[in-house]
């Protein structure tokens, strides 16, 4: 077993957790004014943004992947600008990955915190606008402050769910080694080359990071719902 750990490269799962860091940190921006927004509008068309937001859940990563692969690709619009203008290519590379994955976890962090935002009593919001906030401020310091569990669950949810992203990185980035190669793609490589003792190891580490994340949510969730029964006795 030593000499299985000690021939391992470990870079993937520190590209994982790169990946799975900034795609969370880029969504938790992108999504708290939108979440807002949905719990809030009245909008005819808040279903249809609902459907959208929720649609990476039930595609396969490989659909999701390949209409990605076409959109940044150097041959439509998005890619061409970037290659020209910035010389950049947003494929087979971290960049590109990183885009992928914050629309394949974009449901992720999304729902949570529009379910946060929907639980919050109206009549806090009210009374924080009648009190002369803005709607930046009663978002900062009312809504955020009583919705601390969506928030976290939102964030640890996202980032265990992009760590064990598999087909959509595949599809747009390959396997570049230090660059696009992560942990579920490493391990595809391994049983691939029959390397099972390997894959174990990796798989083995995979399983274990997945269900200490989940059991920190519902743990913290736990501990959240008994202090809220306990301030109502």
């Amino acid at each position: 077993m030593l000499d299985i750990l000690s021939t391992l490269e470990f870079t993937p799962f520190l590209l994982s957790f790169k990946l799975a860091s900034i795609t969370t940190f880029i969504l938790f921006i992108l999504c708290l004014p939108f979440a807002w927004w949905l719990s809030q509008t009245n909008s005819k068309a808040k279903p249809t943004l609902e459907a959208l937001g929720a649609l990476p859940i039930v595609l396969p990563p490989s659909v999701i992947g390949f209409y990605i692969l076409i959109a940044l690709s150097k041959n439509s619009p998005i890619g061409s600008f970037f290659d020209e203008y910035f010389d950049i290519s947003l494929v087979f590379n971290f960049k590109g990955l990183v885009i992928a994955s914050c629309f394949y976890s974009l449901p992720f962090m999304l729902q949570p915190l529009q379910s946060g935002f929907e639980t919050i009593d109206k009549n806090m919001l009210e009374a924080s606008y009648i009190g002369g906030k803005s709607r930046f401020e009663t978002i900062l310091r009312v809504a955020l402050p009583n919705m601390k569990p969506s928030i976290i669950s939102a964030i640890i949810v996202t980032f265990a769910h992009t760590v064990g992203e598999f087909g959509v990185v595949l599809m747009l980035g390959g396997s570049i080694p230090d660059e696009t190669k992560v942990a579920s793609v490493a391990i595809y490589e391994m049983v691939e080359t029959m390397n099972y003792k390997a894959a174990h190891i990796y798989s083995a580490l995979m399983l274990i990071m997945s269900f200490a994340v989940l059991l920190s949510v519902y743990l913290f969730k736990d501990k959240n719902k008994k202090q809220f029964t306990g301030l109502y006795k």
